[in-house]
């Protein structure tokens, strides 16, 4: 016999689980964006210059200052033409990292919003206090490392991975499991009245998550879409400067890939994972 109210609640949790997916993906390659970007490099950006660096690849540093360029620790002489350009290029990553930081924390909030609402409609007594603390925790856990990285200034990839999607897919296992146990037990009651109750627990707050989410996770894609010019404009930046290394290579801070380009011999996440990037 198949319950409609495992199916409600199953309804729920896809919903929850794709609300967390938003909210971890900080995928800007969006239709306002001319390709795929990504770059090799974390990026501190503070009042003495921005500085590109990696424990991975050469060159392993790169600075940035008002014009000036240093390649592992070596000054690098450029045109004016360049200078300008790097300035330029200084000036539009230091106009993203607000962007970026706002997108990422509303991005967490968004998830953790659904599954604050799941929690208060189907986790009951002890069950929903301590999920409730423990979602209140990982929020504030996440957003200080929001606000400590690339809202101080400090990009990393791997960083920003490891705060969003980490904060939030460890809530949600617990979470969807809480749902999914409550329809469970109803079902198997024999308790029609409990059944239709959470049935129609599971339906209403289905609709509403949907239209909500929907709504906001629309006003997120917006800011991300506002993105994207900005790294068009980068992108551009650096395609015009004639900046070469020492091994004649161009200088090249972020990387592009034609939109939904995929290679075979990419399995890396490093390959695969799309963020807004410099």
């Amino acid at each position: 016999m198949r319950h409609p109210i495992i199916a409600g609640t199953a309804a729920i949790a896809f919903t929850l689980a794709a609300t967390a997916g938003q909210a971890t993906g900080l995928n800007f390659s969006t239709d306002t964006c001319k390709q795929d970007y990504s770059t090799p490099y974390d990026v501190d950006v503070t009042a003495a210059g921005l500085s590109f660096h990696r424990t991975d690849g050469k060159p392993a540093e790169v600075f940035l200052r008002d014009g000036d360029l240093r390649v592992d620790g070596k000054a690098v002489a450029v045109s004016r033409a360049d200078a300008d350009a790097l300035r330029r290029y200084e000036a539009g990553v230091r106009a993203l990292m607000p962007q970026i930081a706002t997108i990422a924390r509303e991005g967490v909030e968004l998830g953790f919003t659904a599954m604050t609402t799941v929690t208060l409609s189907f986790a009951d007594g002890d069950q929903r206090g301590r999920m409730l603390e423990k979602l209140k925790r990982k929020q504030a856990e996440a957003l200080r490392e929001i606000d400590e990285g690339v809202g101080a200034g400090h990009w990393s990839a791997d960083r920003m991975t490891e705060t969003v999607a980490g904060s939030v897919s460890d809530s949600v296992g617990e979470l969807v499991g809480s749902v999914t146990s409550s329809a469970v037990t109803a079902a198997l009651s024999g308790d029609a009245s409990k059944v239709a109750a959470l049935q129609a627990r599971a339906e209403s707050l289905d609709k509403a998550m949907n239209r909500e989410m929907d709504k906001r996770s629309k006003a997120l894609e917006a800011k991300a879409n506002a993105i994207c010019p900005q790294l068009n404009d980068l992108a551009s930046l650096q395609k015009g400067w004639s900046v070469r290394l020492v091994n004649g290579k161009p200088l090249e801070l972020m990387t592009m890939k034609p939109k939904g380009e995929h290679h075979d011999d990419d399995h890396d996440d490093d390959h695969d994972r799309k963020v807004v990037s410099f």
